[in-house]
C-alpha cells in the first residue's frame, strides 16, 4: 500500500491486480461505499414528497446532492438532474429539445464524442428533420481545431455538443472557446463532462456553457449520472414523463423513482473529490501518467493515438502493438492481472477518424488516484514483452 495513492481508500483497488481500467469506471472510494450501505439500512430508503422522517430523509439527501454538485462544478444547485447514467440523461434531455427542432436547424458535435454526446443528438435531429454534422479533429496530434467547429455554424445552428475529454485518447478542447465560438453563432452548448471531471476543476459559470453532464461513476462514486441545465432552459422543457410528475426545476427530467443510496453514494464521492482537492489530485495522476505515456511511445512496435504530451490532456491513452489484435493484448494483460480495455470504448466517430475501427480499435489504459508508479511499470514490462513476442 502507498499512501500516495491512496490505495488505502479504495478496497476494490486493492490485491494483485493492477487495475489501470479507470477510464470506464473507477473503483468507489470508502466513504462512498460507507454512504451508499448506511442509506440502505437505516430505514430512510422511502420516496419523495411524504409526511414522516423517512420521506423527509429521503427529500433532504437529494437537496445534499445537489448542493454537494454546486460546490463541485459552480453552478446553481437547483438546476442538477440526477439518474442512472449519462446516457439515459442525454436521450431524455435530447428527445425534450427535439419537440422545437426544425427542418434545417443544424446539431454541430464532434468526432472526439462518446456515441452518447453523438447518438442522442443524431437521432433527435433525424426525426426532425434537422442536420446534425460533425467537426474533425487532426489524427496525427489528437487535437481539435477551433476553426473546424467554426466553419460548421451556420445561422441555423441550435447546439453545438462536444466532450470536455475524449474518453478514448484523452484530448481536452478548449470550452470557453468553444462556448463563445457557438454564442457568438447563436447557438448553445451542452458539455460531455464525463472524462473531463474526475481529472480537472470545473467551473461550469466559467465555461459559460447550456448544459453538462457527468458520471459519478468516473469519479468513485456508484453507478448514477448528472446532468446540469442552465436554469431558464430547463423552466422551458417539456421533457416526456408520466403526468403525476413535477413541472418543476431537475425534477421534470428525473423519471421514476430516484434512486437514493446511489445519491448518497454521489454525495460522499462528490465530498472526497472536493475534500482531497481536484487540482491536487490532478498533479498526482500527471505524475504516474506521465512516464506512462512517455514510456508506452518509447516501444519499437508501439502506435499511441492522441496528444504525445501532457498539455490538455487527461491521463488517459490508447495504444496498439503491430501484428496483435487488441483484444488479443488486452486478454495477455489480464493473464499478469493487469486491467485494461480493448475496443472503441464507445468513442465510434473518434476510431473511425483514426482508422483503427475496423482492425478493432485500440488498448486503452488510464490512471486514476490509486494507480501507482508501480502499476504503470508492470504495464510497460507487459506491453515491451507482447511487442518482443
Amino acid at each position: 500500500m502507498t499512501q500516495d495513492s491512496l490505495l488505502h481508500r479504495f478496497p476494490g483497488a486493492r490485491g494483485e491486480w493492477a487495475r489501470l481500467d479507470g477510464p470506464a469506471g473507477t473503483q468507489m472510494v470508502d466513504t462512498a461505499i460507507e454512504a451508499t450501505r448506511a442509506w440502505s439500512a437505516n430505514g430512510n430508503n422511502a420516496n419523495s414528497g411524504g409526511f414522516f422522517p423517512a420521506a423527509e430523509a429521503s427529500d433532504e439527501i437529494v437537496r445534499a446532492a445537489r448542493a454537494v454538485m454546486q460546490r463541485l462544478l459552480n453552478a446553481p444547485s437547483d438546476t442538477f438532474v440526477f439518474g442512472p447514467n449519462t446516457t439515459t440523461l442525454v436521450f431524455s434531455f435530447t428527445r425534450a429539445l427535439a419537440r422545437d427542432f426544425k427542418e434545417r436547424d443544424r446539431i454541430v458535435g464532434t468526432k472526439l464524442d462518446h456515441d452518447s454526446n453523438v447518438a442522442p443528438w443524431a437521432m433527435a435531429a433525424h426525426d426532425n428533420g434537422a442536420e446534425h454534422v460533425l467537426a474533425d479533429f487532426d489524427p496525427e496530434t489528437g487535437r481539435l481545431d477551433l476553426a473546424a467547429v467554426e466553419r460548421l455554424l451556420t445561422a441555423s445552428t441550435k447546439w453545438v455538443t462536444v466532450t470536455g475529454s475524449s474518453n478514448l485518447i484523452g484530448t481536452m478542447p478548449d470550452l470557453h472557446a468553444i462556448t463563445k465560438l457557438a454564442h457568438d453563432a447563436g447557438a448553445k452548448v451542452y458539455v460531455d463532462a464525463v472524462a473531463l471531471v474526475p481529472h480537472r476543476s470545473v467551473d461550469i459559470a466559467a465555461i459559460g456553457c447550456d448544459a453538462m453532464a457527468t458520471s459519478p461513476y468516473k469519479w468513485y462514486g456508484p453507478h448514477a449520472g448528472v446532468l446540469w441545465v442552465e436554469p431558464e432552459l430547463l423552466a422551458s422543457l417539456q421533457p416526456y414523463k408520466v403526468r403525476p410528475a413535477s413541472n418543476e426545476g431537475p425534477k421534470k427530467l428525473e423519471t421514476g423513482t430516484p434512486n437514493y443510496e446511489a445519491i448518497a453514494g454521489v454525495v460522499a464521492a462528490a465530498d472526497f473529490m472536493l475534500q482531497q482537492g481536484v487540482d491536487t489530485m490532478a498533479d498526482y495522476e500527471t505524475s504516474v501518467f506521465g512516464p506512462l505515456l512517455a514510456g508506452l511511445q518509447s516501444i519499437d512496435g508501439v502506435t499511441v493515438y492522441g496528444p504525445k504530451d501532457l498539455i490538455d490532456r487527461a491521463p488517459t491513452v490508447s495504444f496498439n502493438i503491430a501484428d496483435h489484435h487488441p483484444d488479443d493484448v488486452a486478454k495477455q494483460l489480464a493473464d499478469r492481472q493487469i486491467a485494461v480495455w480493448s475496443g472503441n470504448s464507445y468513442a465510434v466517430e473518434v476510431a473511425q477518424h483514426l482508422g483503427i475501427e475496423a482492425t478493432g480499435a485500440a488498448v486503452r489504459a488510464g490512471v486514476v488516484r490509486y494507480v501507482t508508479g508501480a502499476d504503470v511499470e508492470r504495464l510497460l514490462n507487459a506491453v515491451s514483452d507482447i511487442a518482443e513476442s
